[in-house]
């Protein structure tokens, strides 16, 4: 490429595959804005960073969640920024409160939430999906996994949508310094005034659980406990809530394919899987080198920055054959949603649940779906892609 690929440029954000391809070609590992990022675009080259903590560690995430204007953002002291033995202890504890019994009481309650939601929808009329389903399923499961009041969810989703913008700030966009400080600071003061009020009345859910969860008598410090519960509001929330939205927009693109799940629901999962492929919500993560190294082709120097660009590997071409196409019947593919390796994501089946559950039963009521009035917007930020606004509108039987 003659000149470094802009990955925040408004035609990358719109469509970044073929931009993706070219460096997986052209450029498997190289500098890319914003800030000169090494990009690593390529499946097996992703798989050995990601296998190395040693020499390619985390800390470059703390390193980007800790800019002059803000440093003490609770992002930067979570699991997400540590490399072992801190991270296996930290997920360790987390996990307790975690688990797949807990996720298995949830599912009732997150179809009743899901059949809520698709009866809210208006057939026949253009619906911003993204506010009125794509949005609205997630966010109520993660408040009442939480015990959180519903009457404070528009208070959450407003807090997510600055947090997740946090790597698109410039260093000197100073009107949105102030905004990620404010919100920061509303957000950090409420959660600690639940916990505090789970501490003096414990209940069935998931703060209490993580106040009790010990390890060789080790408990959660506060520091982590606040790191975790911004970690749950953009990983636990925006992942699922894109892989939603991106979910629907392939099946308003092919109705052929909408009209195959109806007749055999067994294929939602399937369905799920290969939209987590093809149109992977997390779309990078960041990495700083411990050491000069060798990767790719390339020689990275000692603290130089790596995004991990996950949704390149999944399209791979030397692993996924017709990369580009939405293939359900395609083998059950290793991609990398998800992650891999010790930092793979503990809200991973969670989020398969949800994503299941919710298409189940808007399938159930709808038989096809076509672009709504408007154009659909496209969020920004190297790490999470996917629509803010997505017009559709529902067609029912």
């Amino acid at each position: 490429m003659s000149s470094r690929l802009n990955l925040l440029a408004p035609e990358v954000r719109a469509n970044p595959y073929p931009f993706y391809a070219e460096l997986r070609r052209n450029a498997p590992v190289s500098q890319v804005d914003p800030g000169g990022l090494w990009a690593v675009s390529r499946y097996d080259d992703l798989i050995t960073v990601m296998k190395n903590p040693q020499v390619f560690s985390s800390e470059g995430i703390r390193q980007t969640y800790r800019p002059a204007w803000i440093p003490d953002y609770p992002l930067a002291d979570s699991m997400l920024v540590m490399d072992p033995p801190e991270h296996t202890r930290l997920r360790a504890l987390v996990s307790r409160a975690f688990g797949h019994s807990m996720l298995s009481r949830m599912e009732p309650r997150i179809r009743a939430l899901a059949k809520e939601a698709v009866a809210a929808l208006t057939p026949g009329q253009t619906v911003d999906f993204v506010e009125a389903f794509s949005f609205r399923i997630p966010l109520a499961v993660l408040g009442e996994m939480a015990g959180l009041p519903a009457s404070l969810h528009p208070r959450f989703r407003q807090w997510v949508e600055v947090i997740t913008h946090f790597t698109s700030i410039g260093p000197n966009d100073t009107a949105k310094h102030e905004q990620m400080r404010a919100t920061v600071n509303e957000a950090r003061q409420y959660f600690a005034q639940v916990l505090e009020a789970r501490r003096k009345e414990p209940r069935e859910d998931l703060l209490s659980d993580l106040l009790r969860a010990q390890v060789d008598g080790e408990s959660l410090t506060e520091t982590e406990l606040m790191g975790f519960m911004f970690l749950l509001l953009v990983a636990g929330l925006e992942t699922t809530v894109h892989l939603l939205s991106l979910g629907l927009m392939r099946l308003q693109e092919e109705p052929e394919l909408l009209a195959r799940l109806r007749a055999d629901t067994s294929l939602i999962p399937r369905f799920v899987e290969e939209a987590l492929r093809l149109h992977c919500p997390a779309h990078g993560i960041v990495r700083l080198t411990t050491q000069d190294v060798e990767l790719g082709g390339a020689r990275i120097p000692k603290g130089a920055r790596l995004l991990l660009m996950i949704a390149s590997g999944n399209r791979d071409e030397s692993h996924f054959p017709d990369p580009d196409r939405f293939d359900l019947d395609r083998p059950n593919p290793q991609n990398l949603p998800f992650g891999y390796g010790a930092h793979f994501c503990l809200g991973a089946h969670l989020s398969r649940i949800e994503t299941r559950v919710a298409l189940e039963e808007l399938l159930a009521r709808f038989v096809r779906l076509t672009p709504g009035d408007g154009e659909v917007k496209w969020n920004a930020s190297l790490i999470i892609r996917g629509p803010i606004r997505l017009p559709l509108v529902a067609h029912s039987a």
